[in-house]
């Protein structure tokens, strides 16, 4: 089970599907990065992309905190439906895109102010997956692109911040 800890939807339980096996992003740590967010930006005025989106998380919140210029894109079908379902039980803003996320990136034509990545921990591209969005024009001018992941990877060189919230681990970028 999720929920959505701020916003129009603040405490709304999500129970995604069991069959669904993903690691939705804690409470605790949403909150810390949220922070980071809100500290930084207008959330109903920026553009957010979400990737590797899984349940929906992390949509979900930008949605209930205000942001319509949201993508979220993920490569496995059950995902995106799942998303779309409850997207539109709770008539959210979010465009959802059924594909790998490089793949993505190496088509978009967008530019970004929040970029959420939240690859499988078991993930082995971050170096390209960084590549990807920090070498594209993406990112709009004083944008973030957030990276979760464990604690059993080292930690990048080009981060501008890092924080740890239990066993999740955030690494900040700007372009």
């Amino acid at each position: 089970m999720l929920r959505i800890i701020s916003g129009k939807y603040k405490r709304k339980k999500i129970i995604p599907p069991k069959k669904l096996k993903l690691r939705p992003t804690t409470d605790r740590a949403k909150e810390g990065i949220f922070n980071i967010i809100t500290n930084k930006y207008d959330i109903t005025k920026i553009s957010v992309l979400d990737l590797y989106s899984g349940t929906g998380n992390i949509s979900y919140e930008f949605s209930s905190r205000g942001c319509s210029k949201l993508t979220a894109v993920d490569i496995n079908y059950k995902s995106t439906e799942f998303i779309r379902k409850t997207k539109d039980e709770l008539n959210m803003n979010i465009n959802i895109i059924n594909k790998n996320s490089i793949y993505f990136l190496k088509e978009n034509t967008k530019k970004y102010d929040v970029i959420f990545a939240d690859p499988p921990y078991d993930y082995n591209n971050y170096q390209e997956l960084i590549k990807q969005i920090l070498e594209q024009d993406i990112l709009n001018n004083k944008g973030i692109f957030i990276l979760e992941h464990g604690g059993n990877i080292k930690l990048f060189d080009n981060t501008i911040e890092e924080r740890k919230y239990g066993n999740v681990f955030f690494s900040i970028f700007n372009k």
